[in-house]
């Protein structure tokens, strides 16, 4: 049994928690910690299975963070928290000598850009600390990943071609809003879309690139091309890929608003002067739309996501479709929340649990599917991720 301290109280900090207190035989002692104290009281009100610890902690000061581990004394942290607070939890998880788990890597608040270098950086500091450090343990990234490595272990020799697909069919009702944090969302689909093919990568206009997917139990929807922050660290761990891409869908209605919306600038990152201050329009715009977390109620319809991989085994080319469809209003049934925050944050618990149970060790930094699969794999089943793989599907990606 192991303390755990859990920082940031948004849509998938939510779930993060509820899920936690469901096994208190590996999380014996849980705090939630995040800038704005009454999100963490009202997640740790709804739940009644185990007494949820909360603090006020921000998380962009190293020093807060540090102060609030050496008074808990947690086993690890599990960091959902914004982006752009990585660095600083994981300098205090350093200083304290405490491991370190996050579901999406760094970027600078002043420039939409992700990748792992900032944080792959700090591999020599962790494993010379004794520490580990798992990166992107979410489900794209994190699962996506893991979906691969397990893909290679039990079905392929070499695998080629990796097509990650993530669909939601779900509907809030809402004009437009974002399913997760609005600020890294459009950040996210606004930037350049970027591919791997034949040892470089490849750019694209934002959102240029699309097709109909067929996604199991939903059907074709229209699916656009991007560039997501798994795809870099798979390239580099599984180097026999010729191929490898992402896709996402969007409605025509979200796409629509999303047009409208850079093309009057409030997506924009760079601060403007406005009636004698400095604001930020992508900042002003997230205080303006739907809080993620306020989706779940009334959600209708289904996520899914997967991976189509193909590759060779025994010398003969074949495909298998590995996925997962969530069910936004059953998700709402179990802990008050939406099927893009529960695939999210199921998985955070897991690779918690994996860390402090000792199934997945080391000293240093690393991304998902650089761990064994099979026992992650497994527990996804039992805590509501069920997973299906299809062999040579006959109705799938294609080209």
């Amino acid at each position: 049994m192991s303390k755990l301290l859990i920082i940031g109280a948004g849509s998938v900090g939510s779930v993060v928690t509820h899920k936690c207190a469901d096994v208190p035989e590996v999380f014996s002692d849980i705090m939630l910690a995040s800038r704005t104290l009454s999100k963490c009281k009202k997640i740790a009100s709804q739940i009644k299975k185990q007494k949820i610890r909360t603090a006020q902690v921000d998380a962009d000061k190293s020093t807060q963070v540090v102060k609030l581990i050496r008074s808990f004394k947690p086993a690890m942290v599990l960091n959902v928290a914004l982006p752009y607070q990585d660095l600083a939890i994981m300098d205090a998880c350093l200083k304290t000598n405490v491991h370190y788990l996050d579901t999406a890597n760094y970027e600078p608040p002043d420039k939409a850009k992700f990748e792992y270098k900032w944080q792959w950086a700090y591999r020599s500091r962790f494993k010379k600390a004794g520490l580990m450090a798992l990166l992107g343990c979410g489900f794209d990234p994190g699962v996506t990943n893991i979906f691969t490595k397990y893909a290679l272990k039990h079905y392929f020799d070499e695998i080629h071609y990796l097509d990650i697909v993530d669909c939601n069919a779900g509907d809030h009702g809402k004009s437009f809003a974002t399913n997760f944090n609005p600020e890294i969302n459009i950040r996210e689909i606004t930037q350049r879309g970027k591919y791997w093919e034949n040892g470089k990568w490849v750019e694209t206009d934002p959102l240029s690139v699309h097709k109909p997917v067929s996604y199991p139990g939903i059907g074709p929807k229209e699916s656009y091309l991007l560039f997501h922050e798994e795809l870099e660290s798979i390239v580099k761990n599984f180097p026999t890929l010729k191929r490898a891409r992402f896709w996402m869908t969007f409605s025509q209605n979200y796409i629509t608003h999303l047009r409208v919306l850079e093309n009057v600038g409030i997506t924009g990152i760079k601060p403007i002067k406005y009636e004698g201050k400095n604001i930020v329009p992508l900042k002003f715009l997230k205080a303006l739309l739907p809080d993620p977390s306020s989706l779940g109620e009334g959600y209708t319809g289904k996520t899914s996501i997967g991976c189509y991989i193909r590759g060779i085994k025994n010398g003969e080319e074949k495909t298998i479709y590995i996925y997962n469809n969530c069910d936004h209003a059953e998700v709402y049934k179990e802990c008050y929340a939406q099927a893009i925050s529960y695939t999210t944050g199921v998985p955070a618990m897991i690779g918690a649990m994996m860390m402090l149970t000792g199934k997945w060790s080391g000293k240093g930094v690393f991304n998902t599917e650089e761990m064994d699969p099979d026992p992650f794999m497994e527990k996804l089943n039992i805590y509501g991720l069920p997973w299906n793989v299809v062999e040579n599907p006959k109705v799938g990606f294609g080209e």
